[in-house]
């Protein structure tokens, strides 16, 4: 993906400041979108891009703590740049525990802010990538049948075919058949492989 397929959202009440950021970021051709509440930023934020956020601690009605939340409930892979005019310590630890990269006191650097956002973006390209293919993996995973995940799940823990028929009363021809049709349905290169993938992707298979 190149820099043009990625998204910098800005998030904060303070008007001139988003302005200002934005122009900065179209000046080295980073697309970015502003928005002066939680709940406009909401409407319009596409799940189906690599992008950052800038975001404001402390905003009327809904602040930047809040949308984290949010956003972590959603689980959106969205790395977070929180920025304050009011930060301390005790708020800059919450901001990082709950998975922000960083949090920036404001006035700050237009140069260094750049330097951050390129980061976040490598972060979100790499997280987009993950989860798009923990998703493609999953959809194909769930064209299992049942019997067959109960074969994978089995793999998964390390049984090798023999003790996967005795433990399902089959044979171990059975078994051999089915992990057969695992790996070309899945599109797997190899059963290790696709149990690879499916541990590092984090995928329960039920």
């Amino acid at each position: 993906m190149d820099q043009q397929e990625t998204r910098v959202y800005i998030v904060d009440d303070d008007q001139e400041l988003c302005a200002s950021l934005a122009w900065l970021l179209d000046s080295v051709n980073i697309t970015s979108e502003y928005y002066f509440s939680v709940q406009s930023f909401l409407d319009e934020y596409r799940r189906d891009i690599p992008a950052c956020l800038v975001l404001d601690v402390r905003m009327p009605e809904v602040g930047g703590f809040q949308l984290q939340e949010a956003l972590l409930a959603d689980e959106s892979p969205i790395p977070i740049i929180f920025v304050s005019a009011h930060g301390d310590i005790k708020m800059s630890v919450r901001a990082l525990q709950r998975g922000a990269l960083t949090f920036i006191e404001k006035p700050y650097d237009p140069q260094h802010m750049l330097d951050v956002i390129q980061d976040a973006l490598r972060v979100a390209r790499q997280r987009f990538g993950e989860r798009r293919n923990r998703t493609e993996l999953q959809g194909r995973i769930d064209t299992l049948t049942v019997r067959e995940k109960e074969i994978l799940a089995l793999v998964l823990d390390g049984l090798p075919s023999k003790n996967i028929a005795k433990e399902l009363g089959i044979s171990v021809k059975t078994v051999d058949v089915h992990r057969t049709r695992i790996k070309e349905k899945t599109g797997a290169e190899s059963i290790a492989v696709l149990v690879r993938d499916i541990l590092q992707a984090g995928i329960a298979v039920t």
